[in-house]
């Protein structure tokens, strides 16, 4: 299982993130590139704890949940529902200059994969969450949403 434990893993993301441009078309989904830029950039900063991300109500188990998004070898699917603290169209930080926005999400990455004593306790949405719980869940967010423009 791919996890950003994983130096070649992070490298990886590292160059799928610098092929991604602001005209980069989206497969599905509402956001533009530079806006998922930006929500991965909020995803990051809320796992370490600068940006809030309360729990949300899951239709399921939040262990259930968590075991399945981590462990099932399925991508994840299209759709499903971000909390509005890192949602683009609600609360989420706004993009400004391009470049600037892809350097500050590789610097939250670097910090993500680098401190992870930093990282939050607990998921919105999974709960509880162990240092490899977040190596791995930083990976699929992170692939979903470059998967999302092709990247």
């Amino acid at each position: 299982m791919k996890s950003l434990s994983d130096p070649a893993i992070q490298q990886e993301i590292r160059e799928r993130l610098s092929r991604v441009t602001p005209d980069t078309p989206r497969l599905w989904g509402r956001m533009n590139s530079h806006q998922m830029i930006c929500h991965l950039a909020d995803s990051f900063r809320g796992v370490l704890g600068e940006r809030p991300l309360p729990m949300v109500k899951t239709p399921i188990p939040r262990a259930v949940m968590k075991f399945l998004a981590l462990n099932m070898p399925v991508q994840w699917p299209h759709g499903t529902p971000t909390g509005p603290n890192i949602d683009q169209f609600i609360g989420g930080t706004r993009p400004t200059e391009f470049c600037a926005d892809v350097a500050g999400l590789q610097t939250l990455l670097e910090r993500f994969v680098s401190e992870p004593g930093k990282i939050e306790p607990r998921h919105p949405f999974f709960g509880p969450m162990s240092e490899r719980d977040w190596m791995r869940w930083g990976y699929l967010h992170t692939d979903h949403h470059l998967r999302q423009f092709g990247k």
